[in-house]
């Protein structure tokens, strides 16, 4: 029979339960206020009087933006450059963490410190702007985002402690059945590193969506813009001429900017959901075998 738990226990619960609640708390909060403001009168947000909910609930914010062109446009820009750039970043790091999380390959001792020094030690920010603008070519160029930050080394170590942690004697058995490398890689390895892929693909996914400092230096076109950065002028007040161009956008110009990063972020809380069980799960076997 389960005997009733201590007073120490109750007392350790109830604290745990407090504490989570603030955490949830401090948490949500930010996001709650950016709902709130973007459903707010203009004069409610502009006098501070919005914190959990709407003031003068109105739609005039989200109306203005729905018929703002430019805004979906920066919106399927942002899209673009998240889905390739997470295929090739999560195709790249796994074509790299695989062959590195092999002890017997003789170069690896040299090739995996070589790798964590980038983790370290950086070029600097004008070296890589000399490197993407003059020598690759790349000013103005969707692939001048992409390219440069393909590979994350901590998101490579994690997929090559996961890579290490998978049986030998799968790929030995592969081998003597007569297939290659790469079919061991394709057929064997990526169909078991589900939870590990998908945990990249969400880590290079956040990192690109939420990317404005690398197009700010390398788009030259306001046209090839992403939200994050369209969005970091409307925070940063640089847009502020052209939203008070017309009485209507006056009048949403303080609910604005919490309208558009919430419909920034909307897009990535909805895709956590379908990948929480591969992220936990990649991130837990990452870590205990690392």
């Amino acid at each position: 029979m389960k005997g009733k738990p201590s007073s120490g226990y109750r007392v350790f619960q109830a604290v745990n339960t407090i504490l989570m609640i603030f955490v949830i708390f401090i948490t949500l909060y930010p996001f709650i206020y950016l709902t709130a403001q973007s459903f707010s009168s203009d004069a409610a947000v502009s006098a501070g009087k919005v914190t959990f909910f709407p003031i003068d609930f109105n739609l005039d914010t989200y109306k203005y933006i729905l018929r703002d062109n430019q805004f979906f446009k920066y919106y399927f820009n942002t899209i673009v450059y998240s889905a390739v750039g997470t295929v090739i970043s999560v195709l790249f790091t796994a074509l790299l963490a695989y062959p590195l999380s092999k002890p017997r390959l003789r170069l690896n001792k040299y090739i995996t410190p070589m790798v964590v020094f980038t983790m370290y030690f950086a070029g600097g920010m004008i070296p890589n702007y000399i490197v993407v603008t003059q020598w690759l070519g790349l000013q103005d160029s969707m692939w001048a985002i992409i390219l440069p930050g393909t590979i994350s080394t901590f998101n490579l170590l994690v997929m090559k402690s996961f890579f290490a942690g998978l049986p030998e004697e799968l790929e030995e058995a592969a081998s003597i059945d007569g297939m290659d490398a790469y079919g061991i890689f394709v057929k064997i390895i990526l169909p078991l590193s589900k939870p590990i892929i998908a945990t990249m693909a969400l880590f290079y996914l956040v990192t690109m969506w939420n990317e404005w400092f690398s197009p700010m230096m390398y788009l030259d076109s306001k046209d090839k813009w992403p939200i994050a950065l369209y969005v970091r002028q409307l925070v940063e007040g640089a847009n502020n001429t052209e939203v008070g161009a017309s009485a209507e956008a006056s009048s949403v110009q303080a609910t604005l900017k919490s309208a558009s990063m919430l419909l920034t972020s909307i897009p990535i809380i909805c895709v956590y959901p379908f990948v929480q069980k591969y992220f936990v799960q990649g991130m837990t076997i990452g870590a205990v075998k690392g």
